[in-house]
């Protein structure tokens, strides 16, 4: 799925995200209960926006749904919903950013924080960390530094997905 399509129907809609905020969004959410639903997401994402054509909802529904089945892959497949490595290393820094706000924002609809593992929590406030990131970057040096960050946020997200979505119990963390 293209970044920039993806990005241009969410920008279309009003809904006040880039592309990269919404799948972050999408992941946490689906970290925190892999058993959300589209239409939950969708309501998230676009409440303040504009109507939404059909064909625009379902390209959206399908970055959801591909999310879902990349975070529950064994093949390590999942990855972040970034611009292309070719876009300017500026927008890429803003749309990493933007991916660390979404995930805390869809996992924070999961309940507090508080009940975590002590380790999801240390996390979390890395990814906090990451959405202060200095967006004028440029160089060899800042791009790997980027690289690295983002290999750590895909390897965050997979341990974050199996410490949020249930405790010992097997019980969702997010039910009372």
């Amino acid at each position: 799925m293209a970044y920039n399509a993806c990005n241009a129907i969410i920008v279309q809609s009003d809904a006040e995200l880039s592309a990269a905020e919404a799948h972050g969004m999408a992941t946490g959410m689906l970290c925190v209960n892999e058993q959300t639903e589209s239409e939950l997401w969708l309501a998230e994402l676009l409440h303040y926006s504009n109507s939404v054509p059909d064909e625009n909802k379902y390209v959206l529904v399908r970055l959801f749904e591909e999310t879902r089945r990349l975070l529950g892959s064994d093949e390590f497949e999942f990855d972040l919903f970034l611009p292309e490595d070719d876009a300017p290393l500026t927008e890429q820094v803003e749309a990493l950013k933007g991916w660390c706000r979404g995930f805390l924002l869809g996992v924070s609809s999961g309940g507090a924080a508080s009940k975590w593992p002590k380790e999801a929590r240390e996390i979390l406030k890395d990814i906090a960390e990451f959405t202060k990131l200095d967006a004028d970057a440029e160089g060899d040096e800042d791009e790997h530094a980027l690289m690295e960050i983002t290999e750590y946020l895909r390897s965050a997200v997979l341990l974050l997905r199996d410490e949020l979505g249930s405790n010992d119990d097997g019980n969702e963390l997010w039910q009372e």
